[in-house]
């Protein structure tokens, strides 16, 4: 596991949000981690990006799982693959959620400046039971895909309900397709 400390982007290139953006480097066919704590984030006050037609990553009624502190991750996704990004809290009890956005290879949005998207995925704590399905503490994304290009994607680890501390490790999981 990588320490968020060592991989933290400095470029004023990249700042473009108040808190920092922690590099992560996805590797073909291997799962990566990486350690943090909500307390590196900040909240975002407006997350209307989230539900604007051009982005569609959650809904306005789950915007309650998003309010706590984002601490924000870049990387290339390499060509010919997909990536699948899970938050393990360290606390199983604590309520995190997770959202992924895709972008050109050499944009770097960050929300709430985000005005369009590739694609976005999010994942938070169901409202209610699913059939034949259960969820544990861990919320996941997957389906970001790069086949000819390479994309940048940006993620996410969102407390939930105001939540701005608690420790996680962040996975990456990429396979070649």
């Amino acid at each position: 596991m990588k320490n968020l400390s060592l991989v933290l982007i400095l470029s004023s290139f990249f700042m473009k949000a108040q808190s920092p953006v922690f590099e992560v480097i996805p590797e073909p066919n291997k799962d990566v981690s990486y350690v943090g704590n909500l307390n590196q984030g900040e909240k975002i006050n407006d997350l209307s990006w989230a539900w604007s037609s051009q982005n569609a990553c959650f809904p306005e009624t789950q915007k309650q799982k998003f309010t706590g502190n984002h601490v924000l991750f870049t990387g290339i996704i390499p060509t010919y693959s997909e990536l699948t990004i899970t938050v393990i809290p360290k606390n199983p009890k604590a309520n995190f959620s997770i959202y992924a956005y895709q972008v050109g290879e050499n944009k770097m949005p960050i929300v709430p400046n985000l005005q369009s998207c590739i694609s976005c995925e999010a994942d938070h704590k169901w409202d209610y039971k699913k059939r034949g399905r259960t969820q544990d503490h861990t919320r996941s994304v997957s389906g970001l895909t790069a086949l000819n290009n390479s994309y940048r994607v940006i993620i996410g680890v969102v407390g939930a309900e105001g939540l701005d501390e608690g420790e996680f490790t962040l996975v990456i999981s990429t396979k070649s397709r």
